[in-house]
């Protein structure tokens, strides 16, 4: 069974904690198994690479790292922060819903 957890790839979040807090930004990249995502502009660490052919010059190197997704929460249409739901369609298939507005999160 696969855990179903709010946020998606693609998704707009704002983040509820830590230094990047009140920052928006879009989600690249969601690990299901530890529950943390990788979001666009956000948590931006240094780190050291040795040279090599990908980059001779090596170096510091900034890049993004996962944030847990329990401090990120999804941007619905109007630009603020919801909460997510999930109800049946017309069709039968499950969708989320933003909580606040009552419109389907695509």
């Amino acid at each position: 069974m696969q855990l179903k957890l709010h946020i998606k790839k693609g998704d707009t979040v704002k983040v509820l904690a830590g230094d990047s807090k009140g920052q928006q930004g879009k989600v690249l990249k969601v690990f299901v198994g530890t529950k943390k995502a990788i979001v666009e502009g956000i948590n931006i660490v240094s780190k050291h690479s040795k040279p090599k052919t990908k980059t001779p010059q090596g170096g510091i190197l900034k890049t993004e790292s996962p944030i847990h997704i329990s401090n990120l929460m999804i941007v619905d249409a109007t630009g603020k922060a919801t909460k997510v739901g999930r109800k049946l369609d017309k069709n039968n298939k499950l969708v989320r819903y933003s909580k606040k507005t009552g419109e389907v999160i695509k």
